[in-house]
């Protein structure tokens, strides 16, 4: 029986109830219970009560409709070239790009209208489905260095900067669905006050080669860098990367070991500038790192730090047993920038003459076919093989006294094809 019906029942039998003698409304009653199936006090309250509304709430008039279908179909568009941004940041960003939709779409008035005026849960409810089909899981290969550990402060407090230069910074593999020999690594930075980040691509993750991308990276920054904050990464905690810190005088601390929240910032754009973006393939070749470099270095950097609008956590507070948090209203990192009144004016300005000539569809089809070149060179191989000249290679590392990170991480791999099980042993003697 479904809610018209009941209440149709209802309205009816009421009015009988009503009408009836005493000895009559016994029956009633036991017609009531038996149809509906219940308590037979509660039937009786029921009856006794109040007469049916005048219109249960199904057969009401319902609202018409606030956005058309072609103002979703605009907004979804928005929201896949803008590479998929939360509701609040998507709401953010439509006043920015709506001289971009303009051009691109057949956009009335009343669209517009509608465009700008949507709320970001209205937004969630209505691209629910879609959103749904882009979940996907995050995968991580970090192992924890020992090395200098006892010259790296570790910082647990909040970070409370007043001025850009203070960031974290990690590192995203992309080894597929094995792990063995040499692959592509992300090398992720991000900027606490702007929220600006920086990404650069790198084959294995060797110490020297890290510390030569976070170099790279200060040099393309629009303001000076002053503080880094790492994980446990052997790629980080070691002399080169302490070495270039105290040259430069930039404060270098760490996180704890295992606990992620320290490093809470850098965690969430892995996902957002990284994975999201690059998938879950192997890559292994040079070829791979140069094309991610190429859309880390221009598209995909210029898409996050000029349109793409972020949210800041201002505070906490502590309500009772609830902890109330406060952000910012949505802006992208250029913004923050800009307002923060600090920075390279020069590059400041080169980045708002490009945002100004940029269309931010374009250069998301960019993205895409620079993507579509980076996947057709994944890896999809379970597990590299080794090959004739491998055996040669494996002597020649195990004759060598002293081996970078990439290179034992080759010797481990050669070691596990052909089964040494003393040549493992002694590629773990040169990490000690």
């Amino acid at each position: 029986m479904g809610r018209r019906s009941r209440w149709e029942y209802f309205e009816a039998i009421w009015q009988r109830y009503h009408k009836a003698n005493k000895a009559l409304k016994g029956h009633i009653l036991d017609e009531f219970c038996k149809v509906r199936g219940y308590n037979r006090k509660y039937a009786t309250r029921k009856l006794n009560g109040p007469p049916p509304d005048a219109r249960p709430k199904d057969m009401r008039r319902r609202g018409t409709r606030r956005y058309d279908a072609k103002t979703l179909d605009i907004l979804r568009a928005v929201w896949e070239a803008a590479r998929y941004p939360w509701s609040a940041r998507l709401k953010a960003l439509l006043p920015r790009w709506m001289s971009a939709i303009k051009k691109r779409f057949d956009v009335s008035p009343k669209i517009e209208k509608q465009l700008l005026s949507i709320s970001p849960r209205q937004m969630d409810r209505r691209m629910k489905a879609v959103r749904l089909q882009h979940q996907r899981r995050i995968y991580g290969r970090t192992k924890p260095g020992t090395l200098l550990k006892h010259q790296i402060p570790i910082k647990t407090d909040r970070w409370d900067v007043k001025e850009p230069g203070y960031c974290e910074v990690a590192l995203v593999s992309h080894p597929g669905n094995c792990a063995d020999g040499l692959f592509a690594q992300s090398l992720n930075f991000t900027e606490l006050l702007t929220t600006w980040v920086e990404t650069r691509a790198l084959l294995g993750k060797g110490q020297y080669e890290t510390r030569r991308k976070l170099e790279e990276i200060e040099k393309d920054l629009p303001f000076g860098l002053l503080g880094i904050d790492s994980d446990n990464g052997s790629e980080f905690i070691n002399g080169h990367l302490l070495r270039y810190c105290r040259g430069r005088k930039i404060q270098f601390t760490r996180g704890r070991p295992y606990k992620k929240d320290d490093n809470a910032h850098i965690e969430q754009k892995n996902w957002t500038h990284a994975r999201k973006v690059v998938g879950h393939e192997r890559y292994d070749s040079e070829e791979a790192v140069e094309l991610l470099n190429d859309l880390y270095r221009n598209g995909l950097r210029w898409m996050m730090n000029l349109f793409q609008p972020s949210i800041r956590l201002l505070k906490k507070e502590r309500r009772g047993a609830r902890l109330v948090r406060k952000y910012d209203k949505p802006k992208t990192p250029l913004d923050r920038l800009i307002e923060s009144g600090k920075g390279d004016a020069a590059k400041i300005a080169e980045f708002k003459k490009l945002r100004d000539n940029l269309d931010p569809f374009e250069l998301s089809a960019a993205i895409d076919r620079k993507l579509k070149r980076i996947y057709s060179l994944a890896n999809r191989r379970w597990s590299p093989r080794p090959e004739a000249h491998d055996e040669a290679k494996l002597k020649k590392l195990v004759e060598m006294p002293i081996l970078s990170t990439a290179e034992q991480d080759a010797l481990r791999t050669l070691a596990r094809h052909f089964r040494i099980k003393e040549v493992r042993a002694q590629s773990r003697s040169y990490d000690a």
